[in-house]
């Protein structure tokens, strides 16, 4: 079973490579993307239901990754929420975790880490 992910992320670039690596290396489905606390937010309470997985950027294009973690706090105990960032200090990780974040990756450093998560969140969806 693959799994509904959605993405928030603001660069163009990074957002293309990580939807075409859930794709093909992760078994996911991109469900939907977005660039924006607002646009993230909006999507996500209009389909609380589809989606099994979201990866969230802290620094967006409008408003932050916090806004959206906090948003969608009180989702299935099911759904799961990982922030992948280039700003990936103590403070940052304990922060997003405070706000209900499942998990928190280095984009640069820990893919293999949020590989093998997505694929427990694949696991429990089967």
């Amino acid at each position: 079973m693959t799994v509904r992910t959605y993405l928030v992320e603001d660069s163009p670039v990074i957002r293309e490579n990580l939807v075409g690596f859930l794709e093909d290396v992760a078994d996911a489905e991109v469900v939907g993307c977005a660039s924006t606390e607002k646009d993230a937010v909006q999507w996500l309470g209009q389909h609380r239901a589809d989606w099994d997985l979201t990866i969230v950027d802290l620094f967006l294009e409008g408003g932050n990754g916090f806004g959206v973690i906090r948003a969608i706090s009180q989702r299935d105990p099911r759904q799961k929420v990982i922030v992948l960032s280039n700003y990936a200090t103590a403070e940052m990780r304990t922060r997003s975790k405070e706000l209900g974040a499942d998990a928190f990756f280095d984009k640069s450093a820990e893919i293999e880490q949020l590989l093998a998560f997505c694929e427990l969140v694949r696991q429990q969806h089967a």
